[in-house]
């Protein structure tokens, strides 16, 4: 669908519904106004922070269709039994009992960038002066041959987390024994680098405890991935001979599924498995093109304030944007939210504005107190967000280290999802 910005964009009947309805939320208290699309590690960062921090000088709306939101990062220690599924789910109340946020349980599907407002499902629209969007990740269509979303309850994802994380856990417990349980992984760029093999990471432990002689395929289209080595190094320490690895030298790049008979060709072979977690290539989530605010499958932004490229009244967080070197991570996005937080406080009050300065670690777990992280500092540049410098563990750490670094990402999960809900 072509788009320009003097047409509303909306989606078919929802749009119209919008359009039509008189009901406005929000349009009162003559003070700025500031409207937060996703209420994950960028969405409700930003919204927390704006709120806290502007001493009542500005109203926050925040708009999530969830009201339990369940973080995809640790979504795979539940998978391997470390977590509950409680454990990573967060609700919205402190947001707005502490913080006077308005917190709306709605889709957004659609922004007249124009008239300034965001249409929703359920009807009527919200008006903005400043829009933060952080709407995590969709799906590239056909980017795996023979999987869509209608074919997600067979061969789930599993990488917006809750009841897909659920369903693939309860398909994993169901395997036969000596069963077969592949991945499909996803090629560059996509949410979270190190986490379908921490994934798979995961999968093994579990396996090892309840299905030993069961088999891990990966199919994937990348040569090599994040924290390959430290990964390799721990596969073939705890889990030998279980995981078998295709990269695109061997067909990895050429496969399709079929989710009705349960098999995956790869290059032409066909291989029979009892559980299949298709992760395809990725997008920024829809609202994005739906806004017209992408070049393609991603949102470019201004480093030093996450400002859309195409609209400096939007500022566009976490997974969605394109922003230069950070990965895409629930730490990068509160990391993000917090400069683009302060940028709109700045514009919105007149409140000091800082250089934007931007952290990341991704941590992942390989077995049971065998941790590894990788990490970098950030500055923004004309061109983009820049690595300064950075750290990852090394292969053959000892125990005690390894320990040490997982124990330090339960407190950093503790410490952000606080950051996030309060």
């Amino acid at each position: 669908m072509s788009v320009n910005r003097r047409t509303f964009i909306g989606t078919g009947a929802l749009a119209a519904a919008a359009l039509s309805a008189p009901k406005v939320f929000g349009a009162s208290h003559g003070k700025p106004k500031v409207v937060v699309i996703g209420g994950g590690a960028g969405g409700a960062t930003a919204a927390r922070y704006i709120a806290k921090d502007s001493d009542g000088q500005i109203d926050v709306t925040l708009i999530e269709p969830t009201r339990k939101y369940y973080t995809c990062f640790f979504s795979n220690l539940y998978l391997g039994g470390f977590r509950d599924i409680s454990s990573i789910g967060h609700t919205y109340g402190t947001l707005a009992s502490e913080y006077g946020i308005n917190v709306v349980h709605d889709w957004a599907v659609g922004v007249d960038r124009d008239a300034k407002t965001v249409a929703l499902a359920g009807g009527g629209s919200v008006p903005y002066d400043r829009l933060i969007i952080s709407p995590g990740i969709d799906f590239v269509e056909g980017a795996v041959p023979g999987w869509d979303l209608s074919a997600q309850t067979k061969m789930p994802h599993a990488y917006k987390a809750g009841t897909q994380s659920e369903l693939l856990k309860a398909q994993m417990a169901a395997m036969p024994e000596g069963g077969t349980f592949a991945m499909i992984a996803p090629p560059n760029p996509y949410r979270c680098p190190p986490g379908p093999y921490e994934r798979v990471s995961m999968v093994a432990h579990y396996l090892k405890e309840n299905n030993p002689t069961a088999k891990i395929l990966v199919v994937d289209p990348k040569a090599k991935f994040s924290k390959q080595g430290l990964f390799e190094e721990g596969w073939n320490k705890h889990y030998s001979g279980m995981i078998e690895r295709i990269g695109p030298d061997f067909g990895g790049d050429k496969v399709s599924v079929d989710p009705d008979a349960m098999t995956v060709t790869i290059d032409g072979a066909v291989e029979n498995v009892d559980v299949c977690n298709v992760i395809p290539a990725m997008k920024a989530g829809h609202i994005c093109e739906a806004a017209g605010l992408t070049d393609g499958n991603w949102a470019p932004v201004v480093p030093a304030t996450m400002q859309s490229r195409m609209d400096e009244n939007i500022h566009i967080l976490g997974d969605a944007s394109a922003q230069g070197d950070m990965p895409k991570s629930g730490f990068s996005a509160n990391s993000q939210a917090k400069v683009a937080a302060m940028a709109v406080r700045g514009a919105l009050t007149g409140s000091k504005v800082f250089p934007a300065k931007f952290s990341n670690t991704c941590w992942s777990l390989i077995e049971t107190d065998d941790g590894v992280k990788v990490g970098a500092s950030y500055e923004a540049t004309e061109e983009k967000i820049a690595k300064t410098d950075g750290f990852i563990s090394q292969t053959g750490e000892d125990a005690a280290l390894r320990k040490a670094t997982y124990e330090e990402s339960v407190g950093w999960y503790e410490g952000i999802t606080a950051d996030m809900f309060g």
